[in-house]
């Protein structure tokens, strides 16, 4: 297996068979011009750290995706693989004996990134469903509360629906992040209430210019959103294709909305047979929960005499000096000692305080409560699709139990005491975020490797922390699911590499653990900078780099 390995890539020293060592394979590979202008570090260690083979490994690199490793042990060691989070509907008022409420019905966000979410448990590919299902119109976790909330008697309500993400801190957008990538799913914005991955798919079809009063002017056309709810108004400016050719709906059609603004502009080109479906993010998660809550209760017969409204915690600090993160500081001594779980001990108190909406509230009574899948299921969602916004929701998360602050200051803080209980070097990272999609982070190989390594041998017992199967388990599996569904297709590395993969701008990242030909399982991280924009060699590199390592004896 290890020759016929290395004799696809050509790397066989002249006149033998016998393969060159590993240093000089990967220095031939990255040496390649196609791929030698890029910044490269690759560190590949045994399962208890020992370093196996070296480039750059201290050097600092965008993570991009592999962000997500760091965010996920955290919060797998810190909060535990069987957590799981609550959506409540709390009515703010007294309900009379004909169940009107008099004062607001709050959906109350427990910093549940898959509320909504029809994803988990995840499925490989092979598993899904062959047919594809229909676009959906409501959210059923919605409909479920709805439910629960009608079977207590409720008819009428004296005031508003609130969609309350209280629990975290309204920061939307982590520092960094790139204002193009707002418009778009993958950028949405972070809630404690978030509904529905926090985005919309849009539909769009091409439509024909006509001519009004000698302009031309596109004619108003429905757009069909799923779930099917009125949130933005949409804009369709999108012209057939020059000849009606299929086009990319990625290169040919773009999105553009202005910050604040829920008017939404689709552009570009389509072929009349071929709508574009795209997800959207909702510009406003809590706000656009209520509007779904006030829908589904409507539709069983509530009368709802205000409106659906978001109610955010803002914060507002009179001392410019002081940062959101130096709340953390009533933890310090915790973490100072090791001794997490008594600060973790704060974290039951953080939910009720959360429910209660805040100060000077009037009676709160729990109509309904939603509980989310463990958080091991949402790990595995995650990281297999590297989804931006459970990250960012579990770095919260992590700060709320530590504080009773849901920040990103004080996850970060969370993140940036415990990175170095793990062994790692404090001057090693550099995380603003919990995705990756930050141009602002920072990591070495090293470091990832150090990571990888503390999740497969505690340094302590020698043995894998108690969470490592159901981590190691949720990582992209090459040619089999995630992102590496379609990379290492083939025998020998097909079902063999566990891996988080990493893309952002001209940064590119592979990191995770390796059989071997020898039967050996290693460490592996390979990240990539400043490659040339729009090319793929570079990843190409990647691969052969991880079929040389697995091949090595």
């Amino acid at each position: 297996m290890a020759i016929a390995c290395i004799s696809a890539m050509g790397q066989t020293a002249v006149g033998s068979a016998k393969p060159l060592p590993l240093d000089q394979q990967i220095a031939a590979l990255v040496a390649d011009p196609a791929v030698a202008r890029a910044h490269w570090g690759v560190m590949v260690t045994t399962l208890d750290g020992k370093p196996i083979y070296a480039l750059n490994e201290g050097q600092l690199f965008q993570p991009a995706s592999n962000a997500k490793l760091f965010t996920t042990v955290m919060a797998m060691a810190l909060l535990g693989e069987d957590e799981r989070f609550e959506t409540q509907a709390v009515a703010s008022g007294e309900i009379d004996k004909q169940g009107v409420l008099h004062g607001d019905l709050k959906l109350v966000g427990g910093g549940d990134a898959s509320f909504g979410t029809q994803d988990l448990p995840y499925l490989p590919p092979a598993q899904r469903p062959k047919a594809t299902p229909p676009a959906a119109q409501t959210i059923p976790d919605i409909e479920e509360l709805a439910d629960k909330v009608y079977a207590t008697g409720l008819r009428r309500i004296e005031g508003n629906v609130l969609g309350d993400d209280w629990r975290m801190i309204w920061e939307p957008y982590p520092p960094g992040w790139d204002l193009d990538d707002l418009v778009y799913g993958y950028g949405a914005p972070v809630s404690a209430l978030s509904v529905h991955d926090n985005e919309i798919d849009v539909t769009t079809s091409p439509v024909v210019m006509v001519n009004v009063g000698g302009h031309s002017v596109f004619p108003h056309a429905p757009v069909p959103t799923s779930p099917d709810l009125p949130y933005y108004s949409i804009d369709n400016e999108v012209l057939h294709s020059w000849q009606d050719q299929p086009r990319d709906c990625d290169k040919y059609t773009a999105y553009q909305r202005d910050l604040g603004s829920k008017n939404l502009v689709v552009f570009g080109e389509q072929a009349s047979q071929t709508p574009c479906t795209q997800a959207v993010a909702i510009a406003d998660p809590a706000e656009y929960a209520a509007m779904a809550f006030k829908a589904a209760l409507e539709r069983r017969g509530v009368v709802v005499t205000g409106t659906a409204q978001a109610k955010h915690l803002i914060w507002r600090d009179t001392n410019p000096t002081t940062r959101v993160d130096d709340f953390v500081h009533m933890i310090m001594p915790y973490l100072l000692k090791g001794s997490y779980q008594r600060a973790f001990q704060r974290g039951g108190e953080c939910m009720a305080q959360s429910a209660s909406g805040g100060p000077n509230e009037t009676q709160q009574t729990v109509l309904a409560t939603h509980e989310s899948h463990p958080l091991s299921e949402d790990v595995t969602y995650t990281l297999k699709v590297s989804q931006n916004l459970h990250a960012e929701v579990l770095l919260r998360d992590v700060g709320v139990a530590y504080s009773c602050m849901g920040s990103q200051g004080a996850g970060l803080t969370a993140l940036r005491e415990y990175l170095p209980h793990v062994g790692i070097d404090p001057g090693d990272f550099t995380l603003v975020d919990g995705s990756g999609m930050s141009g602002h982070d920072l990591v070495t190989p090293r470091a990832v490797a150090k990571l990888l390594s503390f999740a497969a041998h505690d340094p302590k017992t020698g043995a894998p922390q108690p969470w490592f199967a159901a981590w190691k388990a949720s990582l992209p599996v090459g040619g089999v699911d995630g992102t590496l569904a379609d990379r290492f297709t083939a025998a020998p590395l097909k079902g063999h590499v566990f891996a988080k993969t990493g893309t952002m701008g001209e940064a590119n990242a592979l990191s995770g653990y390796l059989d071997c030909a020898s039967g050996q399982t290693v460490i592996f991280s390979i990240l990539v900078g400043n490659h040339l924009p729009g090319d793929s060699e570079d990843r190409d590199a990647m691969d052969k780099i991880v079929a040389a390592i697995a091949a090595a004896e």
